[in-house]
């Protein structure tokens, strides 16, 4: 999922901030409706249910896999998962049920900086956890 996490951080979030504000909550009310597909679910949630199989798999193999996996499905779970579930859903569902053809100039101002600010905020969290696991893992696999 890092990969997700950074190639949205280097390439969409840099061409949403080219558009006009009312146009950059559009994409985003895009994205958030169809980003809710099987093939995204089974990444996220296949992470999710690996990632602690994996660490239990080595449990009495390898003393320091297991423990590196673990803190892997910890970092996982909680950095990515919890985050946006508590987090990003809520604020991504806030803004697929906004009426941008009925808000004001202001109003979408203030939409878009309180939406973009919290979005790119948890994502970073999100990308910092995704990269901690995935080094955890190949350290894991060393």
């Amino acid at each position: 999922m890092d990969g997700q996490f950074f190639s949205y951080s280097v390439s969409v979030s840099w061409g949403l901030r080219k558009l006009a504000d009312r146009e950059y909550l559009q994409a985003m009310q895009s994205i958030n409706r169809e980003i809710l597909n099987p093939i995204f679910f089974t990444c996220s949630f296949g992470a999710l249910v690996t990632l602690p199989i994996a660490a239990f798999q080595q449990y009495h193999q390898n003393q320091t896999s297991f423990l590196l996996l673990l803190l892997v499905s910890l970092f996982y779970i909680i950095g990515v998962f919890v985050i946006t579930s508590i987090f990003n859903v809520p604020l991504n569902n806030k803004l697929v049920l906004s009426d941008l053809t009925k808000a004001t100039d202001i109003s979408i101002k203030q939409m878009l900086n309180n939406f973009e600010r919290q979005c790119n905020n948890w994502n970073s969290v999100k990308g910092f956890s995704s990269v901690v696991s995935i080094t955890l893992v190949i350290m894991a696999c060393v």
